[in-house]
């Protein structure tokens, strides 16, 4: 009798029923379905013709039949040692679809920003630091542990940070988070605890963010933006709800008790804030009680200018430093740290909870090896050098092929602003997809309330290729531009 149903391997229900060409071609039928569908995925391996034939209650030769007719067809593929697995093919469109890329799959090069060279990162090193990590380690730190993060990073961090950042940092006073949004709903929800009714933020960035702002209960309030980066004096204007007055953050019910800011070089526009306006925004945050969190975004990059140290050193009583291993070594470590006031740490504690349940204490433990060992620094020397390279390399090829075109915000970092012909914004997006290029132009990282004058740009993050696909990502970036 012949089953009806077999799930093997994948979850997928298979229904064989006798036709009358016989078992082999409903059987043929049914795995083409599958696959042509999508419910058996290019690479999938099949289970061997011995054990699907004893789930289906057949004749083995009847799914070897199967399998062959559909090797034949181009559906499968077999080779010796590897088995039968679902045959790899590009998707064609349907004719009513809009043209995709040329390249096959999706974009060959990706020059979307936020993202480093991933081949690069230290894996030798990172595990040697992984071995001394864990052999050092006391038996309860692999427990759930201190809710603030281990006491190894923290301490690593506040060393680190102070000499490299110009943070005055305390270990009691960081706590380790996933990653900047983490972070982020964090500050959020205790700034909602204490009243706030908004958060002032820049014009230009992340819609994650503002979105993560909004889910926490806050209105994301805009700040116009020029030459000089972001215009913090405009928290004082009375334009934006009402940033309040006196200490503790008891301004005006609803007000602006809080700005996100990345001061070092602003995402995506990559403009240090001007000396002046940093002074005034930690003189605002002083008069209201206000809150500065700082996004400390690339500012360990830098080229051809003078370090531009923590907006924290000026005020560590107002200021929230937010950092994150995510641009010099991986966003998958899912490791972030705040440094945070004395008045403001217990509240963002308790809102992590009562342990650490969402940092891995290994990934803490080798990362506070890496640092204190040297191989953080190194890292960070080699990758800024390479960075450099690539950022000279950009320069020169518009300078040499598309002269219209300038490059903004490339004194730090690993991404540019590439200023475009007005108009020729979308024009330039739509032929670097066509170039096989994933690239985002400006307008998309522009807040739906901002005021500040709109412009045409390509945000190209050059650090996102890998050593060997850059020249070929900044060739097809070339034949894109105007």
């Amino acid at each position: 009798m012949v089953k009806s149903w077999a799930t093997f391997g994948v979850d997928l229900h298979v229904d064989v029923t006798r036709t009358g060409s016989g078992l082999r071609k409903g059987l043929t039928d049914v795995l083409r379905a599958a696959v042509r569908g999508g419910r058996l995925a290019p690479g999938t391996r099949l289970p061997s013709s011995r054990s699907l034939a004893a789930d289906l209650g057949i004749a083995r030769n009847t799914v070897a039949d199967a399998y062959a007719d559909l090797v034949a067809e181009g559906w499968l593929t077999a080779r010796q040692g590897s088995g039968t697995r679902v045959a790899e093919r590009a998707v064609v469109a349907p004719a009513s679809a809009p043209p995709r890329p040329r390249t096959p799959g999706g974009p060959a090069y990706d020059l979307v920003p936020g993202t480093p060279d991933l081949a690069s990162f230290p894996r030798a090193e990172w595990l040697k630091a992984s071995r001394r990590a864990l052999t050092a380690a006391p038996y309860d730190a692999l427990g759930y542990g201190d809710p603030r993060g281990r006491v190894e990073l923290r301490t690593a961090l506040a060393g680190y940070l102070a000499r490299a950042r110009g943070v005055r940092a305390d270990p009691e006073r960081i706590l380790i988070c996933s990653g900047f949004a983490h972070g982020l709903m964090l500050l959020g929800a205790v700034l909602r605890q204490r009243g706030a009714g908004a958060l002032a933020m820049e014009s230009y960035g992340l819609d994650v963010h503002w979105n993560l702002v909004e889910r926490a209960g806050l209105r994301s309030v805009t700040l116009p933006f020029d030459e000089l980066g972001t215009r913090t004096e405009e928290l004082t204007g009375g334009g934006l709800g009402g940033s309040g007055s006196g200490s503790g953050g008891k301004g005006g019910a609803g007000g602006v008790r809080a700005v996100l800011l990345t001061p070092a070089h602003q995402f995506p526009m990559g403009v240090p804030l001007h000396p002046d306006r940093r002074a005034a925004v930690v003189d605002w945050a002083r008069r209201t009680g206000g809150l500065i969190l700082e996004d400390d975004y690339d500012g360990e990059f830098r080229y051809d200018r003078q370090p531009v140290g923590a907006l924290q050193g000026l005020d560590p009583d107002h200021v929230v430093y937010m950092g994150t291993a995510s641009k010099a070594l991986a966003p998958g470590l899912r490791l972030g740290w705040l440094v945070l006031p004395p008045g403001l740490a217990a509240e963002v504690t308790a809102a992590k909870g009562d342990a650490d349940w969402s940092c891995g204490v290994l990934d803490q433990l080798t990362l506070a090896e890496f640092i204190t060992s040297g191989a953080y620094d190194r890292h960070v020397r080699a990758s800024r050098l390479r960075y450099r390279r690539r950022r000279d390399h950009l320069v020169s090829a518009l300078a040499a092929h598309a002269p219209s075109v300038t490059a903004t915000g490339i004194a730090a970092g690993f991404h540019a602003v590439l200023q475009l012909p007005p108009g020729t914004e979308q024009s330039v997006v739509r032929s670097a997809v066509w170039q096989g290029l994933a690239v985002h132009g400006l307008t998309r990282y522009r807040h739906p309330s901002a005021t500040t004058r709109p412009l045409d740009a390509l945000v190209v993050g050059y650090g996102t290729p890998t050593d060997s696909g850059w020249p070929g990502a900044l060739e097809a970036l070339i034949r894109a531009l105007p």
